[in-house]
């Protein structure tokens, strides 16, 4: 295996590659362009005109994304996959990720498009290091630009990997966007109504990418779930070139979001078992939340809960209320 395909290890450890562009004995090159940052390119011929970020560790602590994309880097660097697509490999939050940490000073993912510029710190820098990267890599007219931000939600779900669609004008998702998504092991997609200031949002709002935030499946023990498993099976085929099976346009359910729960106080309360499922269904009437005299209760029918966090600071929300949507509500 190539020394570049020690990614991960060279960025827990702070240090740069002696030789940070190495050629695979089949002609594919991998180029080291900045902390936690390769830019993996295909042979010449074998180039199928396609642009895919794939990134990691924005929060440092959820593990499984960050170990999906070093094997995938391994495997890579040892030969075992030959990408027939230019390739941008991230491990997005490296400080994060050495203390196993969601953030150090402020959410990462909540800094991009402009809302770096309102705060200070390492992560405000590499929110602005990481729009720079991705600026160049899809500086490229004319090629299909796909961005997958790698994410865990760290509690088990209803519905076991979902991806999250950034709101940007023009329309949501396309149909063969979410055929792949399918295909990847994908049961569910969040369509979000408004703007936000995520990776994947930044992506799809100024670079036209087809950008998702996924949720990877969560696991009991050290081995990777099942789901997560099929994922990554199916992301190398992907990578390689391999078309969608012919009829292959079957979809995961899609939602909304209703609303949103924010903390507005120290005396904020979360009305449900610390155990509860993403996508765990809400009865109408039950009470949600409270805070400071103000209370969440539930009055949309079908309701679900997702990512209930009670322990956030305030102003931050505290969890989503989601419905499921028609496809014909898109």
């Amino acid at each position: 295996m190539l020394a570049i395909g020690k990614l991960l290890e060279l960025t827990l450890a702070g240090r740069e590659p002696c030789e940070k562009v190495q050629l695979t004995p089949r002609g594919v090159k991998l180029h080291w362009l900045a902390e936690g940052a390769l830019l993996v390119s295909p042979p010449s011929g074998q180039d199928q005109g396609g642009d895919l970020v794939l990134s990691a560790g924005i929060h440092g602590n959820e593990l499984i994304p960050i170990h999906v994309l070093d094997r995938l880097i391994r495997a890579l660097a040892r030969g075992d996959v030959q990408p027939r697509a230019r390739l941008l490999l991230l491990f997005a939050n490296p400080a994060a990720m050495r203390r196993m940490v969601r953030y150090i000073e402020h959410d990462l993912n909540r800094l991009f498009l402009g809302a770096h510029a309102d705060v200070w710190g390492g992560e405000a820098i590499r929110a602005s290091e990481l729009e720079a990267l991705v600026g160049g890599f899809f500086s490229v007219s004319g090629r299909q630009r796909r961005h997958y931000d790698l994410h865990s939600a760290m509690r088990p779900s209803r519905l076991a990997q979902f991806a999250i669609c950034p709101w940007r004008e023009g329309g949501g998702a396309q149909p063969n966007a979410l055929a792949q998504l399918h295909a990847l092991a994908i049961d569910g997609v969040l369509l979000q109504r408004q703007l936000s200031s995520t990776f994947s949002a930044m992506t799809a709002t100024l670079h036209g990418a087809e950008a998702f935030t996924l949720e990877l499946a969560e696991g009991k023990d050290e081995a990777l779930p099942p789901a997560v498993l099929q994922f990554e099976q199916e992301l190398i085929a992907m990578i390689e070139g391999c078309e969608l099976p012919a009829g292959a346009e079957a979809q995961p359910q899609l939602l909304s979001i209703s609303r949103e729960i924010i903390k507005r106080s120290s005396r904020f309360r979360l009305c449900l078992p610390a155990d509860i499922e993403n996508f765990a269904p809400l009865p109408l009437g039950s009470l949600l939340a409270e805070d400071d005299g103000m209370r969440w209760v539930v009055d949309e029918p079908d309701a679900r809960i997702l990512f209930p966090m009670a322990d956030v600071a305030e102003g931050q929300r505290a969890a989503l209320i989601v419905v499921p949507l028609e496809q014909s509500d898109t």
